[in-house]
C-alpha cells in the first residue's frame, strides 16, 4: 500500500511539475514571438527587416523547441496519473473537469505543435533557412486557431485553481 502511495504522490508530482514547466514556456514563447510585430495585422517590426530577422528567429527557436518537448511530456504523465492515480473521478468532481478540460485542449495543442516542429526543423537542420518561410509559419500558428493560445492559457489556469482548491469534492460516508 505504501507504494503505491509513493507512485501516486510521485506521479502527481512530474506531472503537476511538466505542466506548470510547459505553461511557463507557453507564455514565454508567445510573449517573445509576438515580439516581431508590429500591432495585430502581423507587420513585421522595422528593426527585424534588414538582415536582422535570422538571427532573431534562432534565438527564439529554443523557446519554440521547449515547449515542443514539455507538451508531450505533460499530456503522457497526465494520462498515466489519470490511468494509474488512486483518484476517484466520481468522488473528485474537481478533477473529472480538470481532466476534460486539459483533454479537450490539447489536440489543439498538438496541431500548434505540428507547426512548431516544422520551424525547429528548418531552423535546426537547414543551415542556409529562409526566414520568410519560417515567418509564414509563425504568421500561420497565430492565425489558424487565432485566440487559442490565450484560451489553452486560461484554462490551464483554470485548471491549476481547480487543483489547489478542490471543489466539487464530494464526502463519503459510511452508513452502516
Amino acid at each position: 500500500m505504501k507504494n503505491k502511495n509513493i507512485l501516486n504522490n510521485t506521479l502527481i508530482f512530474i506531472t503537476t511539475a511538466t505542466g506548470l514547466i510547459w505553461l511557463g514556456g507557453y507564455i514565454a514563447r508567445m510573449l517573445i514571438t509576438f515580439q516581431l510585430f508590429d500591432g495585430t495585422q502581423f507587420e513585421l517590426k522595422s528593426i527585424y527587416s534588414s538582415g536582422g530577422l535570422k538571427i532573431a528567429l534562432e534565438t527564439i527557436n529554443p523557446a519554440i523547441s521547449y515547449n515542443l518537448f514539455t507538451f508531450p511530456l505533460f499530456i503522457s504523465f497526465f494520462v498515466i496519473y489519470l490511468v494509474f492515480g488512486k483518484l476517484s473521478l466520481k468522488q473528485n468532481g474537481w478533477f473529472f473537469v480538470a481532466s476534460i478540460l486539459i483533454l479537450i485542449t490539447a489536440p489543439f495543442e498538438f496541431y500548434l505543435l505540428s507547426i512548431d516542429y516544422k520551424i525547429v526543423t528548418e531552423v535546426f537542420y537547414n543551415v542556409q533557412f529562409d526566414p520568410n518561410y519560417i515567418l509564414e509559419l509563425t504568421i500561420k500558428r497565430f492565425k489558424v486557431l487565432s485566440s487559442f493560445p490565450m484560451i489553452n492559457v486560461f484554462t490551464h489556469f483554470a485548471v491549476i485553481y481547480l487543483f489547489i482548491f478542490k471543489p466539487l469534492t464530494k464526502s463519503v460516508s459510511n452508513e452502516n
